[in-house]
């Protein structure tokens, strides 16, 4: 993983940094099988790291990294309230597209991602709001 900072290339942000993972996450999706839509979908409701299909069902992913899991990992990191987040993000998503939420197939994962860069462990909650 390649990371830089044009002001201090000694120095990675951390928008360069979760930059990095959910490319890795993304790689990772479509080597299984899904297919990008979207990155990054933002509106005034919140963010949606990815959006993938994954044959006719809209996948809305939240990429988490943690370096350990001294505070609870990645998976923790998605709150219920960030789930909400994410839940009225990807309506609007859906309705940008017109396309109606309660016919649309969709559902929500979670890429948890930890430790080394070098050797990560990736983890792939399918469903994870359910």
């Amino acid at each position: 993983m390649l990371w830089n900072n044009k002001n201090n290339p000694n120095r990675t942000t951390t928008k360069e940094i979760g930059n990095s993972w959910e490319l890795y996450a993304e790689r990772y999706l479509v080597k299984n099988g899904l297919v990008l839509i979207s990155k990054n979908f933002h509106c005034r409701l919140g963010e949606i790291d990815l959006i993938m299909k994954d044959g006719e069902s809209f996948v809305f992913i939240e990429v988490k990294y943690r370096k350990n899991n001294q505070f609870g990992g990645a998976i923790s990191a998605v709150t219920s309230n960030k789930q909400k987040k994410i839940i009225k993000t990807a309506t609007f998503f859906l309705q940008q597209q017109r396309l109606n939420e309660y016919n649309t197939a969709c559902r929500f994962d979670v890429v948890a991602i930890e430790g080394d860069k070098n050797q990560p462990k990736i983890h792939w909650l399918k469903n994870a709001f359910s």
